[in-house]
């Protein structure tokens, strides 16, 4: 996402410029790295159920489907995603509107 950001940061900054509020940029910057973690999510939610039959004999107090492992999985990634979308999107949002048309 950092990286994403600092590729587009003419576009933020002119976006800035005519008058789009620092709110708008954060939700949109933040909006698509949480599209791509939902996206990876699910795949990884796919193949997990699938290759969990191969592992089963490995697990020890846990069923190969638990649930509970599966969502606290799914909440670390979420957070973690959320935060990283987020960094890049407050910096972002915190660049010079000058700076940022000169960029190149």
């Amino acid at each position: 996402m950092a990286y994403g950001v600092a590729q587009r940061m003419r576009e933020i900054g002119v976006r800035m410029a005519l008058g789009a509020q620092r709110g708008d940029v954060m939700r949109q910057v933040v909006r698509r790295g949480l599209a791509l973690t939902v996206i990876g999510l699910a795949i990884g939610l796919i193949v997990a159920t699938m290759t969990m039959r191969s592992v089963r004999g490995l697990l020890f107090g846990v069923t190969p489907l638990d649930p509970m492992t599966f969502l606290a999985a799914f909440l670390l990634f979420a957070c973690v995603a959320a935060l990283a979308s987020y960094v890049p999107a407050r910096r972002a949002t915190s660049i010079d509107r000058l700076v940022a048309l000169r960029y190149e």
